[in-house]
């Protein structure tokens, strides 16, 4: 008598965490994708921020800034950053 019961509430047990598969929240299941490594599927660390949040509205207006910017003047900008994005490289070996 107890084994059927016991399959039974198996079953039950199962089914219920099942459906518990089906209902979980969208956006816990959109937060996780910031928390996964890049090497195991995550953003690239070069993604800009999401969109609602504080670092998105700097990141827009930094990219609206560099977008009224002259093309030489962008270059030159690029050139500078990339030349000091090496030395600290340099610095840190």
């Amino acid at each position: 008598m107890l084994k059927p019961f016991r399959s039974v509430l198996t079953l039950v047990v199962l089914a219920a965490g099942l459906s518990g598969c089906g209902t979980v929240n969208e956006k816990l299941s959109a937060g996780m994708g910031d928390y996964v490594p890049r090497w195991a599927g995550g953003l690239p660390s070069d993604a800009p921020p999401r969109a609602g949040t504080p670092q998105y509205e700097a990141y827009m207006k930094e990219r609206e800034r560099k977008r009224l910017l002259p093309a030489a003047d962008r270059e030159k900008e690029e050139q500078a950053k990339g030349a000091a994005g090496s030395a600290s490289e340099n610095a840190a070996r």
